[in-house]
């Protein structure tokens, strides 16, 4: 999944420790996000939204796999 976890991180001059330590979870969980290696819970992904002031959809990009009907 797509994300501008880095983005927005940049924005506020905001390290990757910080923001783990934020929402409760380790720097390479943060790593593993921003590089797209890793798809938060959703519990995670409003957290993670609620630090930057944002939701979760301006946050994070879902993508459909294949045709959804």
């Amino acid at each position: 999944m797509k994300n501008k976890i880095e983005i927005y991180r940049r924005e506020l001059n905001m390290t990757q420790q910080d923001l783990a330590e934020k929402v409760n979870v380790s720097r390479q969980t943060i790593i593993s996000l921003e590089r797209g290696r890793y798809n938060p819970s959703i519990m995670l992904a409003y957290l993670i939204a609620q630090v930057f002031h944002k939701n979760i959809e301006q946050v994070f990009i879902f993508e459909e796999e294949g045709d959804v009907e």
